[in-house]
């Protein structure tokens, strides 16, 4: 059903996906939008407990288009450099394929605390709950992955079979 990466060379191991997923700070979520255009939208995340967590209100395109199909992927470039004399980058990404739904209750301030802890500073634990019981507006949703794929440039993946060999 999921497609693998076609140059096994090139296909990042799953510590070095999840490495990516979690010090990512923005990936791109990618939905079936209306008239079954793709959608493509831009967001900040959390990978907590083997999910990609994101934020939002719960109105608006991206919601609608969740609402009519929760099968989404999100991707992350973890590393793009230009080289120029090669017409070529160097990469690094993740591909993550699965299904939205909407966080539980239980998950909520857990999630909101993975949050805060990486994209802010340190929240105490009163504050936090304060803030996320004010927050009423911004829903968090779940993607559960079903499928992930990483995948580096052929020249990186080179160089980490060379550095293997040291």
């Amino acid at each position: 059903m999921f497609r693998e990466v076609r140059q096994e060379k090139q296909s990042l191991a799953k510590e070095e996906v999840d490495s990516i997923l979690e010090r990512g700070k923005y990936g791109t979520l990618a939905l079936q939008g209306d008239d079954e255009y793709p959608y493509s939208v831009p967001i900040s995340y959390i990978y907590y407990n083997g999910k990609i967590y994101f934020h939002s209100v719960p109105s608006g395109h991206k919601i609608d288009a969740i609402t009519a199909n929760d099968k989404v992927s999100f991707s992350v470039i973890d590393e793009a450099k230009l080289v120029p004399e090669e017409y070529t980058f160097y990469f690094r990404s993740v591909i993550a394929f699965g299904k939205v739904r909407i966080a539980d209750e239980e998950e909520r301030l857990e999630v909101f605390h993975a949050f805060t802890t990486k994209y802010s500073s340190p929240v105490p634990e009163a504050e936090r709950r304060a803030k996320v019981a004010g927050c009423n507006r911004v829903q968090f949703y779940a993607i559960e992955i079903e499928h992930v794929t990483g995948k580096e440039a052929y020249d990186l993946a080179i160089q980490r079979e060379a550095n293997k060999e040291e």
